[in-house]
């Protein structure tokens, strides 16, 4: 397994013209459905029987300096944008307890997150972002992302990839191109399959490779500061690239 720093240096010497070839090559237009900002519903039957299923609350990475950026935008508490990650954390009496690392969106009582919207056209109903300007980098480069060690996948598995093997960055041969190891990862969306500009593309690419880069120089921060903290029951504590932090965003001293 290469280390994280060989990965970093990888997703650095990343092409952006080959990753705009490979979202090409898949075709990408959002139809503003909403399906990535909001809970996802397992289980239960094909008409929303209830008693089996279960529902994940939205889950999506933001770095500390893209949860700032929200706060500043709309005069937001720290609170009002992210909460800690809820990967790791168990269910004490009080509520979540424990350490966990990095920080996700906020979401609202139904698991959505908390800056979707939607509204009803005649064309039905459409989702929409609040903070789309300011959005976080996952949130901007999804249904995609980039297949480096230490790299995230969200939403779950890959449902398609295209682009050079993973084993190496370099070219876009057309033998390669569908290849189910391929660099760049697609991720479940209705919008896959469709259309999409070479502007629109290299701006997509651009993003993918600002997000490989910041997840592994934020997964390599957090490795480096991390020390280990014994947690009173009912207590949260947060491991960021910033350091140890409370679930309000505070740095802790201990």
């Amino acid at each position: 397994m290469e280390s994280l720093e060989s990965e970093l240096q990888r997703a650095r010497d990343l092409s952006v013209s080959v990753l705009a070839d490979a979202i090409e090559s898949i075709g990408f237009e959002c139809t503003r459905c909403g399906a990535c900002c909001k809970a996802e519903t397992c289980g239960g039957g094909e008409d929303g029987e209830s008693g089996n299923s279960e529902t994940d609350p939205h889950t999506a990475t933001i770095f500390p300096d893209e949860i700032r950026t929200i706060q500043e935008s709309g005069d937001y508490d720290f609170r009002d944008v992210a909460r800690p990650m809820p990967y790791g954390l168990t269910e004490g009496d009080n509520g979540p307890e424990g350490e966990t690392f990095e920080w996700a969106l906020q979401t609202d009582d139904c698991g959505d997150c908390t800056f979707y919207e939607e509204t009803t056209t005649d064309e039905g109903v459409q989702g929409a972002c609040t903070v789309h300007e300011d959005r976080p980098l996952v949130c901007q480069t999804y249904p995609f992302s980039v297949a480096l060690g230490g790299t995230s996948q969200p939403m779950g598995e890959a449902v398609d990839s295209a682009g050079p093997a993973v084993s190496g960055t370099e070219g876009t041969d057309e033998d390669e191109s569908a290849d189910s190891d391929g660099l760049v990862r697609a991720h479940e969306c209705e919008g896959l399959g469709r259309d999409i500009s070479r502007a629109e593309a290299e701006q997509l690419a651009d993003a993918l490779k600002e997000r490989a880069i910041r997840e592994l120089e934020e997964a390599i921060a957090v490795r480096d500061g991390y020390e280990p903290v014994e947690t009173s029951p009912g207590e949260v504590v947060v491991h960021d690239s910033e350091g140890t932090k409370r679930p309000d965003g505070t740095p802790m001293n201990r």
